[in-house]
């Protein structure tokens, strides 16, 4: 019996050691886990800081970066907050890590949303048409990057941090991650309007020597001035008559403008601007022959010159009925 009693004594304590055993290497499987998670989500705000400097430094000061350079250094911007936000959505949640995810989530969702739409309206907020609003829509979007901000300050930080900390696991914490730089001033309009007028070549602002920019300011039909997305009835002569207005919103004088019409996608007809001095409007009639009859799409395009970068306000395309 007693041999007996020290045989099972001895099993229970080596199973009492075994599942200690196994209950440690699972707790340091866990914690081992929740490092990795944290490791994870800090190399990410870290490359996310440094997306952000590099973007508002542009904002603040441009130096004698081209429209086109400046866009194309946003989009890449924009193509990083995506792919951060890609890369936090792979992440695996450990233990009570699932709701912290889940905001981390969102807070990348709305910073990769909001860069995609500000990369968008870049160009046209750097060009004449449409500039205003492009710049009211960039805007905008910094409230999303402000709410991005506080989600994770009041939100995610704390939770990870939480759990962490729940679990012994020191020195782990994640960073501070602020897209949107301290202080309000990239939530006013006026304050990004002039940043992207200091854009080499941008119409908002103050531009260097030798840019070269066309508009298309205006377009009437018999007379009847046509607005671009507002249907117009005009009624039909034997040769209708499109009058094109162009002006010059670059730092030279610009000779022989090309203007082109079509009607319905169909033969391209056109017309030559002599001259326009830096600053002016001129204008040149087409004649549309054949004449069209009934409701048409008619195509109104400015040709750019050498060394134009920014031609989405050059083109416009009415709908117009023609009696």
């Amino acid at each position: 019996m007693l041999r007996r009693g020290l045989a099972l004594g001895g099993g229970l304590v080596l199973l009492i050691l075994v599942v200690l055993g196994v209950k440690g290497c699972l707790d340091a499987r866990a914690r081992s886990a929740l490092s990795d998670y944290s490791r994870n989500v800090t190399q990410i705000a870290q490359e996310t800081e440094q997306t952000s400097k590099a973007f508002f430094g542009k904002l603040n000061d441009p130096g004698n970066l081209s429209v086109t350079e400046f866009t194309n250094e946003v989009s890449a911007e924009s193509s990083a907050m995506s792919s951060y936000a890609s890369r936090i959505d792979g992440l695996s949640a450990p233990g009570d890590m699932g709701s912290a995810q889940n905001t981390l989530k969102l807070v990348y969702e709305l910073r990769a949303d909001a860069m995609a739409k500000i990369a968008d309206k870049m160009s046209t907020a750097l060009g004449a048409e449409g500039a205003a609003q492009a710049s009211t829509a960039i805007a905008k979007q910094m409230q999303s990057l402000l709410a991005s901000d506080v989600l994770y300050e009041q939100v995610v930080r704390p939770e990870i941090d939480g759990v962490l900390a729940t679990n012994g696991i020191d020195g782990s914490d994640v960073p501070k991650s602020t897209f949107l730089p301290e202080g309000t001033k990239w939530l006013d309009e006026s304050t990004v309007t002039s940043a992207l007028g200091a854009v080499s070549g941008g119409s908002t602002g103050a531009t260097t020597g030798g840019v070269h920019g066309l508009g298309l300011v205006g377009t009437s039909l018999n007379g009847t001035e046509l607005v671009e997305g507002a249907p117009a009835t005009v009624a039909g002569e034997e040769t209708p008559e499109v009058e094109v207005q162009v002006e010059n919103q670059g730092e030279s004088t610009e000779n022989g403008v090309e203007v082109s019409v079509s009607v319905n996608g169909g033969n391209t007809l056109s017309g030559t601007i002599e001259s326009i001095e830096v600053g002016e409007s001129a204008s040149v009639s087409i004649p549309l022959t054949p004449a069209p009859k009934g409701q048409v799409a008619l195509e109104v395009e400015v040709q750019p010159v050498p060394e134009e970068h920014v031609t989405q306000n050059n083109e416009a395309t009415y709908t117009v009925t023609i009696e």
